[in-house]
């Protein structure tokens, strides 16, 4: 086997969009708890946190095959430490999401927007982050039970 289809092999691609589907409905009903607004845009924001969670899991639980596809991250310091880039995600993942949610207006610019809070949008980045720590035990519990597990 070639070490090109040694390391798809051992990518884990269904956990991170499972778990980035769960994450993301969650972060649906963070965003339901804080608005003020229950129109399209509230879906949109939560269809663009699923998308953007799947991704940002992807990259965390497997940065080693991130390391070895994007070799410049290997020569920015720092991030060669596997913690401190997942947590560089876990902070991308903070700004994008609170950033979206803090630019989200009503069409007709009577409603505040969205903004949900801080406390929300660390949780859901944390969880990005802790996610790779968490899947050995939640690997047992669940393998088997969805397709591709």
């Amino acid at each position: 086997m070639s070490p090109a289809r040694i390391i798809e092999s051992a990518l884990i691609i269904y956990p991170a969009i499972y778990l980035g589907i769960i994450i993301g409905l969650y972060e649906l009903i963070l965003i339901h708890r804080d608005v003020n607004f229950r129109g399209s845009h509230w879906l949109s924001h939560g269809l663009h946190a699923i998308g953007w969670i799947v991704v940002a899991l992807f990259v965390t639980m497997n940065t080693e095959y991130v390391y070895n596809t994007f070799t410049f991250l290997q020569n920015i310091p720092y991030i060669q430490n596997v913690l401190v880039f997942r947590i560089l995600v876990g902070l991308i993942t903070l700004i994008k999401i609170h950033g979206v949610s803090a630019v989200s207006r009503s069409v007709s610019g009577g409603m505040r927007g969205f903004k949900e809070t801080w406390w929300h949008s660390l949780i859901v980045a944390g969880l990005v982050v802790a996610m790779p720590y968490f899947w050995p035990f939640l690997e047992p519990v669940i393998k088997g039970r969805l397709p591709g597990l």
